[in-house]
């Protein structure tokens, strides 16, 4: 399994126009082939910073979505909102305790 963290930094007048785009595109993104869990975070400090943290069967499996219509329209949405650089990391769970 695959994890993707992202950092996503908006304009803090462009944050509704982002929740509005992951609200109508969560349950599309969640559902796609080899996606197994989907959350998004809110930075309690600095409130215009989001962290999506999602769950990947594989690397393939995140590469299709990357290539697809979907995440290029949720993309083209999002891009311009951005006030810094996304960062994205792609790690291996090694534990998890509840």
């Amino acid at each position: 399994m695959l994890v993707r963290i992202v950092k996503m930094s908006f304009e803090p007048s462009k944050i509704e126009e982002f929740l509005a785009n992951f609200e109508a595109n969560k349950t599309k993104i969640r559902n796609f082939e080899g996606c197994n869990f989907l959350e998004l975070y809110r930075d309690q400090n600095n409130t215009n910073i989001f962290f999506t943290h999602s769950y990947w069967d594989s690397e393939n499996d995140l590469n299709n979505y990357r290539h697809s219509e979907l995440f290029k329209s949720v993309w083209a949405k999002t891009k311009p909102l951005f006030n810094a650089k996304p960062e994205a990391w792609s790690v291996d769970k090694l534990e998890s305790l509840e």
